[in-house]
C-alpha cells in the first residue's frame, strides 16, 4: 500500500475533497452523486470503476453487532447511527472493501450500465446473471414512504450494482434532490416484476419467473 501511495502522490488523481466521511461513504454505494462546491456550482461524477473487492452491507453489519433491528435499517438510519458513534463509524464504514472510482458527468446523466442516462423512477438496476440490459419490466410493489399505495409502472433495465444480487431484486433510481433521497434510502419493499419479451422469445433455462 505504502507503494501505491508513493505512485500516485502528487498526480492530483483527486476530482473533489469532501467534508463529510459518511456521505463520501453512501456516494460509493450508490454510484453516481452530485457535490456541491464552495461556489455553488454543483459538479456531477458517476461511476469509473471498482477495485474489485465484494460489496459489503454496513447494514447487515450493525444488524449482525445488535446496533440496528433488521426492520429498522435504511439509508437514514444507518447515517444517523455512524452520526451518533463518530467513533466507531469509521471501522464500520471499513467493513465494505469495495470501492468506487469516479469520472465528472457533463449532459445528461447519470449514465447506467447501459451506457445512456438514467430516467428517474423508471430506470431499474438488476442483476445481469438473470436480467439483460435494456429489457422492459412491469414493477409491482409498494411506495417506499407509503407502503399503502401500490408502486406499478414500467421500468427498464439500464444499470447494475454491487448490492443487487439474485433474480428478483432491484433498485429503482430516483433521480436527485431531498424526496428522491427518502425514497432511495427508504425502499426495502417486497414485490414482483415481470419481464416482457416477444411472444416467440423462449426463456432460458433457469432463468428468473415473473
Amino acid at each position: 500500500m505504502a507503494a501505491l501511495l508513493e505512485i500516485s502522490a502528487g498526480r492530483g488523481l483527486e476530482l473533489a475533497w469532501v467534508d463529510s466521511a459518511v456521505d463520501a461513504f453512501f456516494l460509493h454505494v450508490q454510484g453516481s452523486g452530485r457535490i456541491e462546491l464552495r461556489d455553488g456550482s454543483v459538479m456531477r461524477v458517476g461511476f469509473a470503476a471498482r477495485n474489485g473487492h465484494p460489496y459489503t452491507s454496513i447494514g447487515k453489519v450493525l444488524v449482525r453487532r445488535g446496533a440496528l433491528d433488521a426492520d429498522q435499517v435504511t439509508m437514514q438510519s444507518i447515517k444517523s447511527w455512524l452520526a451518533a458513534h463518530p467513533a466507531a463509524a469509521a471501522s464500520i464504514m471499513a467493513t465494505n472493501a469495495s470501492y468506487v472510482f469516479f469520472r465528472e458527468l457533463d449532459g445528461d446523466g447519470p449514465i447506467g450500465a447501459e451506457g445512456v442516462a438514467l430516467t428517474a423512477g423508471r430506470s431499474l438496476a438488476v442483476d445481469r446473471r438473470y436480467l439483460p440490459l435494456g429489457a422492459p419490466v412491469w414493477l409491482d410493489t409498494t411506495a417506499p414512504l407509503d407502503p399503502a399505495t401500490p408502486l406499478q409502472r414500467l421500468m427498464v433495465a439500464q444499470d447494475t450494482g454491487s448490492a443487487i444480487k439474485g433474480p428478483v431484486r432491484g433498485d429503482v433510481f430516483w433521480g436527485h434532490g431531498k424526496l428522491a433521497a427518502r425514497r432511495a434510502g427508504q425502499m426495502k419493499q417486497r414485490g414482483r416484476y415481470f419481464l416482457l419479451l416477444p411472444r416467440t422469445a423462449r426463456p432460458k433455462p433457469g432463468g428468473p419467473q415473473s
